[in-house]
């Protein structure tokens, strides 16, 4: 029975039987090499992404931190306009509650001026009476 060939694929061509052992031990090591970097690679990957999330949140939480500043000044701002637009608006409906106040105000005012009408003609009338002789000296 026959062995068969093995043959590794390098960078320097093919490692067989035509090159020796020195062949195969170097397509060993290049394999192992290649092994180990991607492993090295591999290991280190997490900290990697770990430091450019890192550079990232540096560099952009100085922006960050200035528009949550802006936004929380806006919603105060925003809130003292709701709590105006608020108040003028029971302002409104109270007025609109008062109405009934209002219709009784102004009947009370008509009743006196019809009162203070009534009083002026009779008192012109006994204005005139006092002004006029006596029916007897006429």
């Amino acid at each position: 029975m026959e062995e068969p060939e093995i043959q590794l694929k390098g960078k320097k061509g093919v490692a067989g039987p035509q090159r020796g052992w020195r062949g195969l031990e170097r397509a060993a090591r290049e394999v192992t090499d290649k092994f180990t970097e991607s492993v090295y690679v591999l290991a280190n990957e997490p900290s990697v992404a770990l430091y450019r999330l890192q550079e990232h949140v540096r560099r952009s939480l100085p922006e960050l931190a200035q528009h949550k500043a802006d936004m929380q000044r806006w919603e105060e701002q925003s809130q003292g306009a709701i709590y105006t637009v608020e108040y003028a608006c029971s302002a409104v409906k109270s007025l609109v509650d008062s109405s009934v106040y209002f219709r009784s105000v102004e009947g009370l005012l008509k009743q006196a001026i019809s009162i203070r009408d009534h009083m002026n003609t009779s008192a012109q009338g006994h204005s005139q009476e006092t002004l006029s002789p006596p029916p007897s000296l006429a």
